[in-house]
């Protein structure tokens, strides 16, 4: 499958089953954390169904002007993606030719260099070009985890990425997805500090497994506190009862 551009010829070939993929280590342990914590949530709230593919670290391929170009976005998230047979194993996505351009592609920064912002047109073209010009991913979002901030960029009608700006509640709505993304502090497992989480259209938090059974929990605790305070407002009647010489019914 080929697309034109006024200078680009974009072609959407399945990776060769013999290409040696790169193997980058992760910048540091917060990257994989957020990335399954992203996940979990969706998970459990029963959103994940069958062809949505949800990935971090996975590269995603498009041929450029005849060239193979492969970029691997912390996470992404992509409908509609074919399955593969119960003898293979997904080693990367190539959208228009799998399944949907993703949705939205998520770079979580770190304090190296990096080219989530990169515009650089030759090859290897920079993440933020590939993106905006080869993929034409919706959204593209920028997580700095050390301060929380979140930059969100949609694409336009004119195929450029434009600023978006939260709603009252510092949400934003991922059309895609269908939940609001926005910054959580707090911690879970062993890490404290800045999270990615998602919300529903009625503005409610969706909850991580340990926070569900912390929920259910303090629920069972609360049934069981009333029901403590029930029998012994029966006793207390049952003895007033008896002072006045009065036998309760059993």
């Amino acid at each position: 499958m080929t697309v034109s551009t006024a200078d680009l010829k974009i072609t959407w070939e399945k990776l060769p089953d013999d290409f040696i993929l790169d193997e980058e280590p992760v910048e540091n342990i917060d990257q994989p954390l957020l990335a399954a914590a992203l996940r979990e949530i969706l998970e459990i709230a029963g959103l994940i169904e069958a062809g949505i593919l949800i990935a971090p670290n996975m590269g995603i391929c498009a041929t450029v002007d005849s060239k193979l170009v492969i970029k691997a976005p912390d996470w992404f998230y992509a409908r509609n993606v074919q399955p593969l047979s119960s003898q293979e194993i997904r080693r990367s996505y190539t959208p228009n030719l799998e399944g949907e351009v993703p949705a939205i592609v998520m770079e979580f920064l770190s304090a190296s260099p990096n080219d989530e912002y990169s515009s650089k047109q030759t090859y290897p073209p920079g993440k933020w070009f590939f993106y905006e010009q080869v993929l034409r991913v919706p959204i593209y979002a920028l997580f700095e985890p050390a301060s929380g901030f979140l930059e969100m960029y949609q694409l336009d009608s004119s195929g450029k990425y434009q600023v978006q700006q939260p709603d009252l509640n510092g949400h934003y709505w991922i059309a895609g997805v269908g939940l609001f993304l926005g910054v959580w502090q707090g911690t879970k497992a062993e890490r404290t500090g800045y999270w990615l989480r998602w919300w529903n259209e009625s503005g409610e938090i969706l909850l991580w497994g340990a926070e569900m059974v912390e929920r259910e929990r303090q629920q069972r605790d609360i049934v069981q506190q009333q029901a403590e305070q029930e029998r012994e407002r029966s006793e207390r009647l049952a003895a007033q009862l008896r002072a006045a010489g009065i036998e309760p019914e059993a």
